[in-house]
């Protein structure tokens, strides 16, 4: 018990949950008529997965990671990309197959990583997978900020809803492209591992 308080309240830990406190002021603020609320709501988004560096930072350079933190992580990540999605879903902003696919690739990811665990088998994370993050960060902000702006300093109007979906279209092919290749790495893995217990 001692244990999981010293958990729940160390400081990248605290970050975590944070996290998930913003995640309903960046629904708050997601308006399909007012430029202001949604550009807030876009600065709440990138506040809260800036959040996501800054714990795994903090928790290895104090030497904080924990169960609960490796638990809380994943978790926050998912529920803020899968609320937001859902929620604009709900605005019209973004296409119900669109979602349906990026929800479903991190089931199948997540599953297979809890049994790869159980199984004592390490799969470390594909390169495909961290340019789908930043891909998708970049463009649920784009999908978040929504209305049509000059770019600094130019005359060129930016469709930031438009922009953003095309970019989410590239993470969504680069999201199940780097599935692809977690499931090719644990059927080897696995099969590794039913060779050495022969």
């Amino acid at each position: 018990m001692a244990n999981l308080r010293r958990e729940l309240t160390n400081i990248p830990n605290l970050i975590t949950m944070g996290r998930v406190v913003l995640i309903p002021l960046v629904l708050l603020f997601i308006d399909n008529f007012n430029p202001l609320r949604s550009f807030i709501a876009s600065l709440l988004y990138l506040l809260a997965a800036a959040g996501d560096f800054l714990d795994g930072y903090l928790a290895r350079k104090r030497g904080e990671v924990s169960t609960l933190g490796k638990f809380l992580d994943p978790l926050a990540d998912k529920l803020l990309v899968t609320s937001v999605l859902v929620f604009m879903l709900a605005l019209g902003r973004v296409e119900a197959w669109l979602v349906v696919v990026i929800i479903a690739r991190d089931f199948v990811v997540n599953g297979l990583r809890s049994i790869a665990s159980a199984q004592g088998m390490v799969i470390a994370a594909s390169d495909g997978g961290k340019i789908k993050t930043a891909l998708q960060l970049v463009s649920i902000m784009m999908l978040l900020i929504y209305f049509r702006y000059p770019a600094l300093g130019t005359s060129i109007v930016v469709d930031y809803h438009r922009a953003g979906l095309i970019l989410l279209y590239v993470s969504t092919v680069v999201s199940v492209f780097s599935a692809g290749q977690y499931i090719r790495h644990f059927l080897a893995a696995a099969l590794r591992q039913s060779r050495a217990s022969a």
